[in-house]
């Protein structure tokens, strides 16, 4: 479900001419015209080599002559003093010089990034402030994160009349100077010192000056961290921006961890496992989360906005996907807004399963596709997959790399089917119970190597193709639905008696058993089970009386 909205068009202010009059000449002559300032992030300046202009995606030399000493100390002494962060700027403008020093301390290189206060951004999350709670921002650096922030703390303080403080460290917010930017509007600024003592500051302006709101960039610390928290539990706003990409990477930084509440490990008793169909260790969010919302900027005019923290974070840690609100700011400046509508149903009663059978299995011939005649074929659903001693980041590596349609989910009772290492399933035979309770096939594999589990994803996904045929052919046909149910019970059955003999008479006790005749398919199953006690299996009897001998190590 989309809908769209008409914003007003986004004005961007740089003065850019201040900047540049400090810079050396060749790089004013080479930046003169409208068409080379247009998008301009920032002016490299490094001893002996020629000045660069940097755009998004490409490099721009300025000039053919390599920068000299004398001309980065001209730049120096017409910019002032450098913090102890190595950073200065320009009074009440936006723009940021940041230095590069040898081992003696002497300037030999410099950054100068162009600050642009760009007014219209806050119609992508302009809903979200007239709530009233608070508000984080992710994304990668360069995405805009700083220009939303500015925009946001003038929006509450002008338009909705707020008392705002911004917490400025190393004047990124509201520029240089003692006097703020006018792009935060009537919001007050608190400056900091030195970034390490950013968290000081904060409690401080709770303390201090009674702000409705608070404006922080880049929460980066533990201290940070629990200080965002003191703030929140004081019934203050804060917007803020951190370090990650995304919510899950907050979720795995155990420094940043807390601000979406915080992760523990709990384990469960017996009686619980067993009602919540999991593993007896499993992970849960501490507390509630310091922002109630969080918004994944992807890009300056793509944002995807999570409107319930919490809950996007306990679907995460159970191997579920979140859905995000996608929000998107056209050219002609309407805002595109994508609602994902969730099921109706529980997705673990909705979802289709596997036809209960172990793997791995010989292969067969080829039937012929009954969906044949069906003018459009139905999408296969991705397949869940959880991995038992073998690392999720390794299973995850793999699918992106093969892009197939599997999704590796935190616990068995999520998944479809369940891989494993060898020794894994002795080791924790909770995984395997588990598994035969819900139907689940298990593929045994020997290694954790990515060709290893690359062969073993796309003998499941076949597994998974065969299935779903065989349920749509025996949609149309109720006699082939009662012969493929007879055959996966005597599958199961003869499978389960293997199991018993081999762990109850032969591993114990060192005597061979028989098993019951059983199909050629069943046998192959039967031995392939055997195989991996390390076992001896062989055929004896004629027709349908053939049945498996299974022989002590």
């Amino acid at each position: 479900m989309s809908s769209s909205a008409s914003t007003a068009p986004q004005r961007v202010t740089d003065d850019l001419d201040r900047l540049l009059e400090l810079l050396p000449e060749v790089v004013q002559t080479s930046l003169a015209t409208e068409e080379a300032r247009e998008q301009l992030l920032e002016v490299v300046l490094d001893l002996g080599r020629v000045p660069e202009a940097r755009y998004p995606g490409q490099v721009r030399a300025l000039g053919q002559r390599p920068l000299e000493r004398s001309d980065l100390a001209a730049v120096v002494e017409r910019l002032g003093i450098f913090g102890g962060d190595n950073r200065a700027g320009i009074e009440r403008t936006l723009h940021r010089i940041s230095a590069i020093r040898n081992r003696t301390g002497e300037i030999v290189g410099l950054t100068c990034r162009v600050g642009r206060a760009v007014f219209g951004t806050v119609a992508m999350v302009r809903d979200l402030l007239d709530s009233g709670e608070s508000l984080l921002l992710m994304g990668r650096p360069g995405v805009g994160k700083t220009t939303a922030l500015r925009e946001i703390a003038r929006v509450l303080a002008d338009d909705l009349g707020k008392r705002v403080v911004v917490i400025d460290t190393s004047n990124e917010i509201a520029g240089d100077g003692d006097i703020p930017h006018p792009a935060i509007g009537r919001a007050r600024r608190m400056q900091v010192a030195r970034p390490e003592l950013q968290h000081q500051v904060m409690i401080e302006a709770v303390e201090n000056h009674m702000p409705e709101v608070i404006v922080i960039d880049e929460i980066g610390t533990e201290l940070e961290a629990q200080a965002a928290r003191t703030i929140a539990e004081r019934g203050v706003m804060l917007v803020a921006t951190a370090h990650g990409n995304a919510l899950e990477n907050l979720i795995k930084n155990p420094t940043l961890s807390d601000l979406v509440g915080g992760i523990q490990s709990v384990t469960l008793g017996d009686e619980e496992a067993r009602r919540r169909r999991t593993q007896k260790t499993v992970l849960e969010r501490a507390a509630e989360p310091t922002f109630a919302l969080a918004v994944e900027m992807h890009s300056r005019h793509r944002w995807l906005v999570h409107r319930d923290v919490a809950r996007t974070v306990d679907l995460l840690l159970r191997g579920q996907s979140a859905r995000p609100q996608v929000r998107e700011l056209g050219a002609d400046g309407h805002l595109q807004v994508e609602e994902v509508v969730p099921p109706a149903a529980s997705p673990l009663s909705s979802r289709p399963r596997l036809v209960p059978r172990p793997l791995p299995e010989p292969d067969e011939p080829d039937e012929p596709d009954a969906r044949e005649a069906t003018p459009a074929v139905e999408p296969l659903p991705v397949l869940r997959v959880y991995g038992a001693g073998i690392s999720r980041s390794a299973l995850e590596q793999v699918v992106r790399a093969r892009q197939v349609p599997v999704e590796v989910v935190g616990s068995v009772e999520l998944a479809d089917a369940v891989l494993s290492l060898r020794q894994q399933l002795g080791r924790d035979p909770h995984v395997r119970r588990q598994a035969q309770d819900l139907g689940l096939p298990i593929l045994v594999l020997k290694s954790a190597a990515p060709p290893q589990l690359q062969r073993a994803l796309e003998r499941v996904l076949e597994r998974h193709r065969q299935d779903r045929a065989s349920r749509d052919r025996a949609a149309q046909d109720p006699a082939a639905l009662s012969a493929a149910s007879s055959q996966g019970d005597d599958a199961l059955a003869g499978l389960e008696e293997c199991r018993l003999a081999v762990e109850q008479v032969v591993l114990p006790h060192g005597q061979p058993v028989e098993l019951l005749p059983r199909s050629d398919r069943v046998r192959l199953m039967q031995a392939e089970l055997a195989s991996r006690y390390r076992l001896r299996t062989a055929v004896f009897g004629r027709g349908s009386e053939q049945r498996l001998r299974v022989f002590p190590a």
